[in-house]
C-alpha cells in the first residue's frame, strides 16, 4: 500500500520547495501520487491559512493544494476532522505532542492505520505513529 498521511511541513516542502523534503520522504510521497493517495488532514489548509497571513508562507502553495484536490480524478484527498479522528487524540500523547493541530494529524493517521510524513521531531517520537522522514 502507497497511502499516506502528509503533515503541513511536507505539503508546504512539496508545492513550494521540494528540496526541503528528506530523500525518503519524496520517495513515499512520490509512491503515494504514482500510486497511491495522499491523505490530508483538514487541519491543515487551517495551518496554512495561518501562516499565509503571518507572511510565514506564501499563498501559492495552499493554491496549489487546493488545486490538487479539486482535480478530478486526483491522488491527493482531504480528511475532515471527524467524531473518530477526535477520540484518536487520547491516543496521541500530549507530553509529547503539545500543539493540538499536530496532534489532530497525528489522530488522523491513527485513525486511517497509515503512515505519517512529516519532519516534526515530536510527531516522528510518538511510539504509535509510524512516521516517515
Amino acid at each position: 500500500m502507497n497511502d499516506v498521511v502528509i503533515d503541513s511541513n511536507i505539503v508546504i516542502w512539496y508545492f513550494g520547495e521540494l528540496s526541503q523534503l528528506s530523500n525518503h520522504a519524496e520517495t513515499k510521497v512520490d509512491a503515494a501520487v504514482d500510486r497511491g493517495t495522499v491523505l490530508v488532514p483538514s487541519i491543515v489548509i487551517v495551518e496554512l491559512v495561518y501562516l499565509i497571513e503571518r507572511n510565514r508562507v506564501p499563498s501559492e502553495v495552499l493554491d496549489k493544494l487546493r488545486e490538487a484536490l479539486d482535480q478530478d480524478p486526483t491522488v491527493f484527498r482531504l480528511v475532515q476532522l471527524t467524531r473518530q479522528i477526535a477520540d484518536e487524540l487520547a491516543n496521541v500523547d500530549r507530553s509529547i505532542v503539545a500543539d493540538m493541530p499536530d496532534r489532530i494529524v497525528a489522530a488522523t493517521a491513527l485513525h486511517l492505520d497509515l503512515p505519517l510524513v512529516t519532519s516534526d521531531g515530536n510527531l516522528r517520537r510518538l511510539s504509535n505513529v509510524e512516521t516517515i522522514w
